[in-house]
């Protein structure tokens, strides 16, 4: 039994070395955290002006309509790579399921296409 303790004490260190430097570390942050931000650091940034409405207001579709077609290309490219990388060792099962695949992603490009989101006024 004794043994079997032993086995485990360096995951016991690396656990408790874990944990004390976490505790260290958060308070260290709450002891050196600034109290009393600069104004400028604390002002609207990215956009490069303030907020003129509300968060809550209804954007137009044709944000969703981005947001879909960045879906489309992010899912067809994080399955496309795999896919490619072994294309010499797949079935024809895994080729005609790709196939099928991108046929789903092609209808949903032209649907994009269609509703007009290549367009931007």
């Amino acid at each position: 039994m004794d043994e079997l303790l032993r086995e485990y004490l360096p995951i016991l260190v690396f656990l408790g070395v874990a944990v004390g430097l976490g505790i260290v570390l958060i308070l260290a942050a709450v002891i050196v955290a600034v109290r009393s931000p600069d104004p400028e650091k604390v002002s609207a940034y990215e956009c490069g002006f303030n907020a003129f409405d509300d968060a809550r207001m209804k954007f137009d579709v044709r944000f969703y309509l981005v947001a879909i077609l960045f879906i489309i290309f992010d899912l067809e490219i994080a399955m496309l790579f795999p896919w490619a990388v072994a294309f010499k060792d797949i079935s024809m099962l895994a080729f005609w399921s790709m196939m099928v695949f991108l046929a789903v992603l092609t209808a949903g490009f032209a649907y994009e296409w269609k509703k007009g989101a290549m367009e931007w006024e």
